[in-house]
């Protein structure tokens, strides 16, 4: 096949071809379950989603594989704060999770392990690290990953150890060989609840985060896997440490491709839960429909930063209002998918060079102003057809242009300005472009000598 994904450990492009013909497995790092998911979390479902849908568009098998972390400690604080189990409080998150992602619709992935339930095959694989002589117990009880027995540290990350040599000034407690060595097992706190403790030949402890995913992926797709993915945040230290516990316990490679999605930002900060400046989905979709939150981020590329605002959000659902007018004027014929058109042709060329959907979607626009100027119903079929590889489109369209929110009289003042700045840039297609889409939501533009004023129609 003709796709060609970016590879973060090679850090370029390159061809894709799964080891098992006609059969990927993708593991994807999932959530922490001890609160509702936030844009980012969407962003990185999203984004995978996407790669999933693609690859199955392409006559392929995916074997996706998102696990559930269900164990850790700020869901044992979390747990305690409410006064409730560690499994009432992930059910009930996991439940939540599933709710937030169909509404934007998410695949549900193929498998959704959680690491409470693979206890026993994280405990083989620290056994066999240390048979190895890259996993030691310390002083603490703690066991941990000797860092600097394994060659290659690193890779995945450009972070080399001498890179990292400033964390050793930090004093090594309790026995622990280095400041670098990270924790595989944990071991119990008397204050920790009992369903924190499992028995091992270490003692009772829990498993430390980065080995959970290593022995869940190995478990359930094998030894190699196709691609393996998540947010950019998790590239070091989790995804670097699980290339360290996977691949000096089998020999072989992790995974052939690692992909990271972007980071979601809000005032050009990223956004996350510890700075206190994310939004979660239901309270973005408290306020805009899911088929423009998934359009907003299905519209830029997964591995670039992508920027909140209300403004940006509200311009997305005026955009995808446009391709559903077309939807609308013509209504659109069932169509076997064609790829030698010339559209279908440009959308696929698109979204092989490492799932490129600004330039799928922008081929989308060009075939609903083509609906608009021939009324085919064959091109609104086709449309209909390519909005739905990228999860979009597949609502009724009179339905969905009768719905949604009204303006916020700042973002029309905010549109007001772009246009004028447009205008005064004799970029006269945006200033009509703008006029155009405020119209679309009923909001009228009048010209004077003295300004622009507004009113609305609806």
């Amino acid at each position: 096949m003709s796709l060609r994904i970016y590879n973060t450990l090679l850090r370029d492009l390159q061809p894709f071809s799964p080891l098992e013909p006609g059969h990927v497995r993708m593991y994807v790092c999932g959530m922490t379950v001890y609160d509702l998911c936030h844009l980012g979390h969407a962003r990185s479902m999203m984004a995978f989603d996407l790669v999933r849908r693609w690859l199955e568009v392409s006559g392929l098998r995916v074997t996706h594989v998102r696990n559930v972390t269900d164990i850790d400690d700020k869901i044992i604080k979390r747990a305690l704060e409410n006064g409730e189990s560690i499994r009432a409080l992930t059910d009930r998150m996991v439940d939540a999770l599933h709710q937030d992602a169909d509404a934007l619709g998410i695949l549900r992935p193929t498998l959704e392990p959680r690491a409470t339930d693979y206890v026993p095959s994280m405990l083989k694989l620290i056994g066999q690290l240390e048979q190895k002589g890259l996993a030691y117990q310390d002083g603490a009880g703690d066991v941990n990953f000797a860092v600097r027995k394994f060659p290659g540290y690193g890779k995945l990350s450009g972070k080399s150890l001498d890179e990292l040599r400033a964390g050793e000034r930090v004093a090594v407690a309790d026995g622990k060989e280095n400041p670098l060595d990270f924790v595989l097992w944990k071991s119990a706190k008397p204050t920790e609840p009992d369903d924190a403790k499992w028995d091992s030949a270490y003692g009772l402890g829990r498993p430390g985060w980065h080995i959970e995913c290593s022995a869940m992926c190995g478990e359930l797709l094998g030894q190699t896997v196709d691609i393996h993915g998540g947010g950019a945040d998790l590239q070091f230290p989790h995804h670097e440490n699980e290339i360290a516990q996977s691949e000096g316990a089998s020999g072989k490679p992790l995974a052939q491709i690692w992909m990271h999605n972007g980071f979601v930002t809000r005032d050009n900060e990223k956004m996350s839960k510890s700075l206190g400046n994310f939004f979660t989905i239901r309270e973005i979709l408290a306020r805009f429909d899911a088929q423009t939150l998934r359009f907003f981020i299905v519209r830029a590329h997964y591995r670039s930063a992508l920027n909140y605002s209300d403004v940006h959000l509200e311009d997305a659902r005026q955009s995808l209002k446009r391709l559903y007018t077309a939807l609308d004027l013509v209504p659109p014929e069932v169509v076997a998918m064609d790829w030698a058109d010339p559209f279908a042709a440009r959308f696929k060329a698109a979204m092989d060079e490492d799932f490129g959907s600004p330039e799928a979607v922008a081929v989308l626009f060009e075939l609903a102003g083509e609906v608009n100027r021939t009324r085919s119903a064959a091109l609104s079929g086709l449309l209909k057809a390519l909005g739905g590889c990228l999860g979009l489109l597949q609502d009724d369209p009179k339905a969905y242009l009768q719905s949604g929110a009204t303006v916020s009289e700042d973002t029309i003042s905010q549109r007001i300005t772009e246009r004028a700045a447009a205008k005064a840039a004799k970029n006269f297609a945006e200033a009509d472009r703008i006029r155009q889409d405020l119209l679309a939501q009923g909001i009228v533009l009048k010209d004077s000598a003295t300004g622009t004023t507004w009113e609305a129609t609806k």
